[in-house]
């Protein structure tokens, strides 16, 4: 829901993934987290045209980590919204999560440079929430049950 009553404000709806996988190792999960404009971040983009959301996230999570294979779909997060300015234009953006998970572990990542981001490496879900730099990546995390 637009915020900015003064401005025009055109919506985008992007869809994105918290990948999770359990570590031997570990009592919690993991969860694969990307490095972007000095942030960690979760995979996510815009909505292509004939695609669903869940579409959108598979493929968005996809290109960003650089995966061969596409992640599976286990459930639904909670949804965010958030505004911002580009170029004088003011837009909405409400994003769809899902709760992820890869065909196998042993998948190598290469991190789309052409979209910024640096790193993609697999987190602690505990230490992934204290390291995502927006405050509404959080409530994300926080609704995964893995």
């Amino acid at each position: 829901m637009p915020q900015n009553k003064n401005k025009t404000i055109t919506p985008v709806t992007a869809a994105g993934g918290a990948v999770v996988r359990k570590a031997e190792d570990q009592s919690e999960p993991q969860v694969l987290l990307i490095f972007r404009r000095g942030v960690w971040d979760l995979p996510k983009g815009k909505l292509e045209e004939s695609e669903t959301v869940e579409e959108c996230a598979v493929r968005e999570v996809a290109e960003e980590v650089g995966l061969s294979g596409k992640p599976q779909i286990i459930s639904a997060l909670p949804e965010t919204y958030h505004e911002y300015e580009l170029e004088e234009e003011y837009f909405g953006k409400t994003t769809y999560w899902y709760l992820m998970m890869l065909d196998s572990d042993t998948e190598t990542f290469k991190p789309e440079h052409e979209e910024g981001i640096e790193k993609v490496q697999w987190h602690p879900l505990s230490d992934a929430k204290q390291k995502v730099g927006y405050d509404n990546l959080l409530e994300v995390l926080e609704a995964v049950d893995w």
